[in-house]
């Protein structure tokens, strides 16, 4: 089954803990630093919208992209049930298939979405659409899991519960392709109170600080810099997550 068809829909309810307003912090923060003026952005691999419409709420020019549409429907939803004043704009893009009508002044991709491209490749793609377009002297930013920190999801299994929805998932990590495929089992419960199971398979590879840094300057980017878990200091050993920043060089 394709990642994220029947998740889509409990997305949200069974993410409740992610900090999405400190994201946005984190990033206006960046902005600011950065300075110049940043109005429009791209929430690359958006999900269900909710950094894009926090965004957006926020007085920025927001186009969403994701490589699901299941998830695209239940942000555009979302973003109609909230009454956002900018309504993003979302567009139905895998990330390594970037298409856009012009640039924007930054670029976010944020919850280790990168790492859900499994192919070098299509991160180096990656890399070079968004340096397409992105603006001159723009800025790019995103987290990924660290290797250690999928390594240590090896032989785990997690439980998330909610009333209507038990997801049930566990984790296998493979050193010789640094790929960690998630199994999931989602069950959600009818009205006549009888639940439905769906499975989905999740896959994320671990790539090195090195190799991204490497592929970021060989696509146009620079002044490439690392930090521990979105916060402004070097990421530690160990890290789980590491945030990158990049400015689109200027030509």
């Amino acid at each position: 089954m394709t990642a994220y068809s029947s998740l889509a829909a409990w997305y949200d309810e069974l993410t409740r803990d992610v900090p999405y307003p400190a994201f946005a912090d984190y990033y206006e923060g960046l902005f600011r630093a950065r300075g110049g003026e940043t109005g429009l952005i791209l929430d690359l691999c958006c999900g269900t919208g909710s950094l894009a419409c926090l965004m957006a709420a926020r007085g920025y020019d927001v186009i969403a992209a994701d490589a699901s549409a299941d998830m695209l429907m239940s942000a555009r939803e979302k973003a109609s049930a909230l009454g956002v004043g900018k309504m993003p704009l979302f567009i139905n893009q895998s990330a390594q298939e970037l298409d856009l009508y012009g640039t924007v002044d930054a670029a976010v991709c944020c919850l280790d979405s990168l790492n859900y491209l499994t192919s070098p490749k299509d991160v180096q793609r990656t890399f070079q659409r968004l340096h397409l377009f992105i603006a001159p002297g723009g800025l790019l930013v995103f987290d990924i899991l660290s290797l250690s920190g999928l390594q240590e999801l090896d032989g785990q299994v997690f439980l998330d519960e909610r009333e209507d929805v038990y997801c049930v998932w566990r984790a296998d990590f493979e050193k010789r392709s640094r790929i960690c495929t998630y199994w999931m089992d989602i069950f959600t419960q009818r009205e006549d109170g009888a639940w439905d199971r769906n499975i989905e398979e999740h896959r994320e590879r671990a790539y090195e600080v090195e190799e991204l840094r490497t592929w970021l300057m060989e696509a146009g980017f620079t002044h490439v810099r690392t930090y521990g878990d979105c916060r402004m200091s070097a990421p530690r050993e160990g890290a789980r997550r590491i945030c990158f920043t990049a400015i689109r060089g200027k030509e």
